[in-house]
């Protein structure tokens, strides 16, 4: 997981399997998963099975606006022990590029330091 994403206890526990969900979902726009381009701020998951996350994107123009949070529930409900998810979008702090990872970077032909 990275170590710009804020987890509880029992996110970190399965983060993994996070992790392997949310490379699953796609800013269609750009061309690569959420995961990658850092678009998740954190995640939390309570006793009850309930997964909070919480997003951004990269403009509020985004085209995928419409379709990246129910892309995030129906992969994040895959995951057994997560019965609900909730996303929640904030804008602050702002989205930038540095937030991309090194393996997005590579995906996108920008240069890797």
């Amino acid at each position: 997981m990275r170590d710009d994403i804020k987890l509880n206890v029992r996110a970190k526990a399965i983060s993994d399997q996070l992790v392997d969900q949310l490379e699953t979902v796609y800013d269609t726009e750009i061309g690569l998963d959420i995961y990658n381009l850092g678009l998740i701020y954190e995640i939390n998951l309570d006793a009850d099975g309930h997964c909070k996350i919480i997003t951004t994107f990269t403009e509020i123009a985004c085209g995928c606006m419409d379709t990246v949070p129910n892309d995030i529930i129906n992969a994040l409900t895959q995951i057994d022990g997560i019965n609900k998810v909730s996303v929640e979008v904030v804008w602050t702090p702002k989205w930038e590029v540095t937030r991309i990872s090194r393996i997005g970077r590579a995906e996108l032909g920008i240069a890797v330091r």
